[in-house]
């Protein structure tokens, strides 16, 4: 390891995916510069650097798949494949001067929250460095899950997961077996079946897989988007209102998708003839409680002649022979993953140690929870950007990410108005806040299709609950976001140089008057956090 230097920020950001980039843009356009964003890899791109699969591709169009600072006139697809977004990010990048904020190979090793000083401690795999603040915007899609398959290790063949795809290997006249049915799945199935010479697909749950509306968007409407710029406005635009109008199907009323169900068996009806594979393709529970899958090339592969569908989960391996929990056996050279990611664990919490030292994954044992899917109890001026509860299951993340990063400006400001002279300040969701926007949150959940739909998704952490999707419309989540309410955290202070100073004085006064108050009440006492929020 190089010899580590220290530095100080006032803002450290992990990550440069979408979250990262758009946080380091926001910083900028505020007047923020002593920020560095913190890469574990050596380019910008998060997921869509990572996941180079055969046939990736985003399910959201692209005209609402980017920032609203930053348009793309010039995509050239409704849905647009891997490179392309990544091309956008790296251009996002470039535009927006951010590469000398980047610390690319600097994997955060551990980051620990200081109470004497008031500040974050962070050590990576090339410095060591505090912050002020720290954002997390490492994403839920950022670190693969292999399941523990029994005697996977005497497997001769290759092995990789979706999001490390081995270019150099070539699969032509291989046996391949695909694990999971998920969205790499179904964009890697149709993508490999021509080649291979034999590809078995392992599947737990059949999916719900619509239509993809996809289609070249022409140079003439790239051309009219890039001199009128009213015109893509009004695509996106378009593209998110009927999003918004979808959303009460999912999370109020289930009931009405029924509609959408049978476009989704006549998709199926049309691409496969052989009653007994469509018997096996033919999900069992309401659309949408599981992730809706958009394909027009998926089931006619699964149709054709050099394929299978196991309708059975990999249990073990025994050599060359894969062996299904029905116990299907079949013959691989290669075995290809994609079972996605640790969503409801994501990894970075184990490397986050907050003011009680106890890590974030300690805390969140019980479950992920965080005030406004950004704040943790117990983990002073740390933001989470797409945190618990955040996730959209028909629209844009980017809409929520750009909500977080307008709490996450707020949070700055809060915190220069509480800091005087010569003294720093620090903010700590109050328990009793997280707790009533966790209830909130998980009351409004009861009634969606991901928790009356009778399936079991990746939605779901252990226990059973939801905490990776935001049962409500982009509207609703950025009027919760839109400014940092001071009656839901604890205010701390430190003078400069001496210890930190539990503030949990009239936080409400503080927010009405933009003044601090002086003297500081007893720390944890209750608050009456504002969690009415319609969705």
């Amino acid at each position: 390891m190089a010899e580590l230097t220290r530095e100080h920020v006032r803002v450290a950001v992990i990550g440069t995916g979408f979250g990262g980039l758009g946080a380091a843009v926001r910083l900028r356009r505020e007047g923020v510069t002593d920020f560095v964003v913190l890469e574990r890899a050596g380019a910008v791109g998060g997921t869509w650097r990572d996941n180079t699969y055969p046939g990736c591709a985003c399910d959201v169009p692209s005209h609402l798949y980017s920032f609203s600072f930053a348009p793309n006139p010039r995509w050239p697809r409704n849905f647009s494949g891997q490179p392309h977004i990544r091309d956008y990010l790296e251009h996002v990048t470039d535009t927006y001067g951010l590469r000398p904020h980047i610390r690319f190979d600097s994997e955060v090793l551990a980051a620990r929250w200081d109470t004497e000083a008031l500040h974050w401690e962070i050590t990576t795999t090339r410095q060591t460095l505090t912050a002020d603040l720290l954002v997390s915007a490492g994403g839920p899609l950022s670190d693969p899950q292999i399941p523990d398959v029994q005697g996977l290790d005497t497997f001769p063949g290759k092995v990789f997961h979706s999001a490390r795809w081995d270019h150099g290997y070539d699969l032509t006249g291989k046996r391949v077996a695909v694990i999971g049915t998920g969205a790499s799945a179904i964009q890697i199935v149709p993508a490999i079946q021509p080649r291979v010479a034999r590809l078995t697909v392992f599947q737990r749950t059949p999916a719900w897989v619509l239509p993809r509306a996809d289609r070249r968007i022409s140079a003439a409407e790239q051309w009219l988007h890039s001199r009128v710029p009213a015109t893509r406005t009004l695509r996106r635009g378009l593209l998110w209102g009927i999003r918004e109008l979808q959303v009460g199907a999912f999370t109020k009323r289930p009931g009405q998708l029924g509609l959408v169900e049978a476009l989704g068996r006549q998709h199926l009806r049309r691409a496969v003839k052989d009653p007994q594979l469509r018997a096996k393709l033919t999900p069992d529970y309401r659309i949408g409680c599981k992730r809706i899958l958009l394909s027009n090339t998926y089931y006619p592969a699964l149709a054709a002649p050099n394929a299978e569908v196991i309708a059975s989960g990999l249990q073990s391996v025994r050599g060359s022979t894969l062996v299904a929990a029905d116990g299907t056996e079949t013959e691989a050279d290669v075995i290809v993953f994609g079972t996605g990611f640790h969503v409801t664990d994501m990894p970075i919490a184990a490397r986050i140690t907050g003011a009680d030292g106890i890590t974030l994954a300690e805390a969140w044992r019980g479950g992920m929870r965080a005030l406004r899917g950004a704040s943790a109890a117990g983990f002073p001026n740390l933001l989470t950007i797409i945190g618990p509860n955040t996730g959209l299951g028909n629209s844009s993340m980017i809409l929520i990410i750009e909500s977080h990063l307008n709490y996450m400006i707020d949070y700055l400001r809060r915190l220069d108005r509480l800091a005087g002279p010569g003294t720093k300040a620090a903010l700590n969701a109050r328990p009793a806040a997280v707790d009533a926007w966790n209830t909130h949150v998980q009351q409004r959940m009861e009634r969606t299709v991901w928790s009356t739909g009778g399936c079991r998704s990746w939605y779901l952490d252990p226990s059973g609950r939801n905490t990776t999707l935001w049962p409500g419309t982009t509207t609703a989540f950025r009027r919760a976001t839109r400014r940092v309410d001071l009656t839901e955290y604890e205010v701390l202070r430190a003078p400069a140089g001496r210890g930190a100073q539990q503030a949990t004085d009239d936080a409400g006064r503080e927010a009405a008057s933009g003044t601090p108050a002086a003297t500081p009440a007893r720390p944890g006492r209750p608050a009456g956090p504002s969690t009415e929020v319609a969705v």
